[in-house]
């Protein structure tokens, strides 16, 4: 009986290593074209990074030196293929996972190489016992369980692209004072090379404490609505009311409503050469002078009113950029 409990202990624990964050793929997510892929779960996500939580993982993991990252990936590559087609101990044959990493050194020279690391994840049946690589440059890495802060990009996962969404995902972890490790980061590929759209990529920090999910600077509104004043002239009371605009002194005949012609009854006003009769000064009738509580007319009013992202090796492998090449993209064949 105590026989039968401790396999039944053991099976459990097998089980449990087993799945290590190593699940089925399925539709929602970035592993479309491998059958296994890595497990997380999402803290927060802002407007420029994620914040993710991995579990322990164990992964098999090679050393490539070179200038760029693209030709170093695509040296390691080879090897970690080898191995899961049956380059180990076992002669056993593994299903391609993802995603593939590659640990990508913060502090590099122009003149001088870099270290990069290219690592697979082991499927969920080899996490406890992986088969021994016949390969002495292959290894296994044991990632610990940790937050993440990933930036995600389409495209290829070249060096500059790679660089580039590395430098914005630092600047932005920089403005919100988050905490996390400033000597590497990761390069994370989702996608054999065969695909040419809808391809998934990301850059991962690791965190350092607690992660930060909000921003520690008050946010300003997206959207301010801007007032818009009116003027006192289009209100009801400025048109349509007499007394308001139309005052009795500001109206006198002399001042706004003297005729074209100035007439006078004066007889210097007259020409010279005739005398001024009685009819040629006519004089100011009751009639004649300024009505006070006249309408104003229709052109008087306000103008602005109107206005308004391998099924083969060889593939792959025929893919490899040279050294001399500047940059190509990342072999990460995930068929």
């Amino acid at each position: 009986m105590e026989f039968f409990s401790g396999l039944v202990v053991l099976a459990l624990m097998v089980s449990v290593g087993a799945e290590g964050g190593v699940g089925p793929s399925n539709n929602s997510s970035f592993c479309s074209e491998s059958k296994e892929c890595l497990e997380y779960e999402l803290v927060c996500k802002t407007d420029e990074y994620e914040v993710r939580h991995y579990s322990p993982t164990r992964w098999v993991s090679t050393d490539a030196e070179a200038y760029f990252m693209g030709v170093g990936a695509a040296m390691a590559f080879r090897r970690l293929f080898q191995y899961i087609t049956g380059a180990n101990n076992r002669g056993l044959q593994m299903e391609m996972t993802a995603p593939v990493l590659v640990r990508i050194p913060e502090e590099t020279r122009m003149w001088e190489p870099a270290i990069y690391t290219l690592s697979f994840l082991l499927p969920a049946a080899y996490q406890e016992r992986p088969p021994t690589p016949t390969n002495d440059k292959l290894y296994f890495t044991e990632m610990p369980s940790m937050d993440v802060y990933v930036r995600s990009y389409g495209g290829w996962m070249l060096s500059v692209t790679s660089r580039l969404h590395a430098h914005l995902l630092t600047k932005e972890l920089t403005r919100v004072q988050a905490d996390y490790n400033h000597t590497y980061h990761y390069g994370v590929g989702y996608d054999s090379p065969l695909k040419l759209l809808n391809r998934h990529n990301e850059v991962w920090y690791v965190a350092e404490g607690e992660a930060v999910c909000s921003d520690p600077q008050e946010p300003t509104p997206p959207h301010t609505p801007t007032p818009t004043h009116t003027p006192a002239s289009h209100t009801p009371n400025a048109t349509n009311t007499p007394n308001a605009t139309h005052t009795p002194d500001a109206h006198t005949p002399n001042a706004t409503h003297n005729p074209p012609s100035t007439i006078s009854d004066s007889p210097s006003d007259l020409p010279a050469n005739r005398p001024p009769t009685p009819s040629q000064a006519p004089e100011v009738t009751p009639s004649q002078s300024p009505v006070v509580g006249e309408t104003p007319s229709a052109n008087s009013s306000d103008p602005q009113a109107d206005n308004p992202w391998n099924n083969t090796v060889e593939a792959s492998l025929e893919d490899t950029p040279s050294v001399n090449s500047v940059d190509g993209p990342t072999n990460l064949n995930l068929a």
